[in-house]
């Protein structure tokens, strides 16, 4: 990097330690706790892997709720969330990268190398202050910013369904310019994860629901994505 010059982007995975119980309880039933674990640890690992095979020399933090395991990929620093709202443990998340940073959580293992590549180079584009990839569920699966600042998660009503566009407004009201991405969709159901699973059928995520005998066909994908109102 020249004298002078902005450091590269750095690279955030927002997440929790897949712990049985407490992880993706909402895929239960027709899940059982360790299954639900043990789903979220692979879309976690597939999450990491995305963001590891993103090229470029940056640095790259996984902000963790919970003890690492062996999963954490070793080029990457390993930081503690705040206690707190998410609102809260977004704005350390950032504060804990600097600037400028690129956010994505672990419930999109559908996440390849462009999607991130594609965040990037939205946020690097002279004039653009923030970019934010929304999901169909009403929230945001990624957020990216040119500096950290608490009072863009201050606030925001988190988890809901208007949590998306009540970031957005707070980006606009803080004057940033904002590059919106495509959306992608979260898994908390099993319609979700079967949905997911069927975007990227090689994912780490998507044989480990085949392995659970939860695959469904592609139109029972479409009939519960339908119902569930996605």
């Amino acid at each position: 990097m020249s004298p002078g010059a902005p450091p590269p982007t750095a690279l955030i995975v927002i997440a929790k330690a897949p712990v049985a119980g407490r992880s993706k309880t909402r895929l239960c039933p027709p899940c059982t706790p360790q299954q639900a674990a043990d789903l979220a640890e692979a879309a976690l690992v597939d999450t990491l892997a995305a963001v590891a095979a993103v090229r470029g020399a940056r640095r790259r933090l996984v902000v963790l709720e919970g003890s690492p395991g062996d999963w954490v990929p070793d080029d990457f620093e390993v930081h503690a969330q705040r206690s707190g709202g998410l609102d809260n443990r977004l704005a350390g998340a950032f504060a804990a990268a600097g600037a400028p940073a690129f956010l994505v959580g672990m419930d999109t293992p559908q996440l390849e190398p462009r999607h991130v590549e594609r965040g990037l180079a939205e946020l690097e584009r002279p004039g653009v202050d923030a970019v934010l990839g929304r999901a169909p569920d009403g929230g945001y699966w990624a957020i990216g910013l040119r500096r950290p600042d608490q009072h863009v998660f201050r606030g925001v009503p988190m988890s809901s369904a208007d949590t998306g566009a009540a970031q957005r407004r707070r980006l606009d009201d803080l004057g940033l310019e904002v590059a919106e991405l495509d959306p992608l969709r979260d898994v908390d159901t099993i319609a979700d994860a079967r949905a997911v699973a069927a975007e990227r059928p090689g994912s780490r995520f998507a044989r480990s629901l085949g392995a659970m005998g939860l695959s469904p066909s592609a139109r029972s994908v479409a009939s519960e994505a339908m119902f569930s109102g996605h």
